[in-house]
């Protein structure tokens, strides 16, 4: 707990485009890393468009360590089949977090992260506020994989005796 910045909630929103790994469809889920910490989503039986809707919350002790998302879909008698994966980098993030946003109205633009080589971004990530909260809006355009992109949505939690941002 010494170390424990706060955790950050991560919705999982819905996967657009996945790709096919079963005959005509996919049972896609998502899995989440950040160092040791590993969650995962509900499967969705036979929809390469699935809504998960599902918030996944990691313990956050160093930011600088990125937050690694695959996309599987699953197999009832075989090993479960990679269907692309993905890099978050939070940084920007807790670095709009850190900014002391105090009164500014819901839905304010505070910053913006846009698509290039260095990131998995689809296109540009907005931060802003979402009543009285820093929340990220993300598309992330899935790596290793012939086409998919996922939705997810950042929303820092603080936790009272912690060390905090």
């Amino acid at each position: 707990m010494d170390n424990l910045l706060g955790l950050l909630r991560i919705r999982i929103k819905r996967g657009v485009n996945l790709a096919v790994r079963d005959v005509r469809t996919s049972d896609p889920y998502v899995v989440v890393k950040m160092g040791r910490q590993k969650l995962k989503t509900s499967v969705i039986d036979k929809d390469v468009n699935p809504e998960w809707n599902e918030d996944l919350t990691l313990s956050i002790t160093d930011p600088s360590v990125p937050v690694k998302l695959t996309v599987y879909d699953h197999d009832t008698f075989s090993k479960d089949d990679k269907m692309g994966d993905a890099e978050i980098d939070i940084r920007p993030y807790i670095e709009a977090l850190k900014m002391g946003l105090g009164e500014i109205p819901s839905g304010t633009v505070v910053s913006k992260v846009q698509p290039g080589r260095n990131n998995c971004l689809a296109e540009e990530s907005n931060i802003y506020l979402k009543d009285g909260k820093v929340v990220q809006d993300i598309c992330l355009r899935l790596r290793n994989v012939e086409c998919g992109e996922v939705e997810i949505e950042l929303q820092w939690i603080d936790v009272p005796g912690c060390k905090g941002l």
